[in-house]
């Protein structure tokens, strides 16, 4: 959700776009029911103590801490905290901290919750051991990750849906930056890899259309990535220009990638 790279520069999408506060109210009207859901069936209650990697706008963080309640404690962490600060709640601390180079207390925390973050660092594989290594054993990791190529749109199967050529840009873009555009459909095996227990992964595909959050998003990564893009010859102005108007067509359809979220329990 949140910037996570010790280079604010390095991260393509970082806080400090103006467009940031749009994506982050997609992404919260997007997901934030099913990643509730999957925080609840893991029995997040009170007293637990919870760690929120990337907490970004804070929308996870604080239904953390009204969950685990007055005896819980939630530590919600970015490298770029901006939008946490107005977060003035008794049980959950706001912490500047990079995933990548900063320690995490070890054995402190009953879950650990990311959204939206490992895809995006190069060290993930580090960070996730990391991020395990913070549970107490019995404690839960619940990670979620977008798989971006295995829902690409399809006008064969539905002449409403469109293949946006700033979508692919955008995509060629982040792989060539070094993003794993595919990491969400790995993650049951990379928990089972790390000894986990109770390891499960649900997807999670919504369709965006004309004024849909899905559609708001789309918007506001392009509107933050058009200079990189167009400046990158990943796609010319008149293509940008085209498809930002494609966006507002009643007839736009397309299918968001797949956002997996992946759990496991610490022995």
């Amino acid at each position: 959700m949140g910037g996570a790279r010790s280079e604010q520069s390095a991260y393509l999408l970082d806080n400090g776009g103006k467009e940031t506060p749009t994506r982050f109210a997609a992404l919260s009207a997007l997901f934030d029911a099913g990643t509730i859901g999957h925080l609840e069936q893991r029995g997040v209650g009170p007293g637990w103590h919870c760690l929120e990697v990337g907490a970004g706008g804070g929308t996870i963080a604080r239904w953390l801490a009204n969950r685990v309640g007055s005896t819980g404690r939630v530590l919600a962490t970015d490298i770029d905290p901006r939008f946490l600060e107005s977060l003035k709640i008794p049980n959950l601390e706001v912490r500047r901290h990079d995933i990548s180079a900063d320690p995490v207390p070890e054995a402190a925390f009953d879950l650990v919750h990311a959204r939206l973050v490992l895809m995006h660092l190069p060290e993930r594989e580090t960070v996730l051991a990391r991020l395990i290594s913070a549970l107490r054993p019995g404690g839960w990791l619940v990670d979620e990750e977008y798989d971006a190529p295995s829902t690409r749109p399809d006008p064969a199967a539905s002449p409403g849906e469109v293949l946006l050529k700033t979508h692919v840009a955008m995509w060629k873009l982040m792989d060539d930056r070094g993003v794993h555009l595919q990491y969400g459909r790995l993650l049951f095996g990379q928990l089972r890899a790390h000894g986990l227990a109770n390891v499960g992964a649900e997807g999670r595909v919504l369709m965006s259309h004309r004024g849909s959050p899905g559609a708001c998003m789309s918007r506001a990564n392009y509107e933050q990535l058009r200079e990189p893009m167009i400046d990158g010859n990943y796609v010319t102005q008149q293509q940008f220009e085209e498809d930002m108007a494609r966006l507002d067509d009643p007839e736009f359809m397309m299918p968001s990638p797949i956002l997996w979220s992946a759990w496991g329990q610490r022995q």
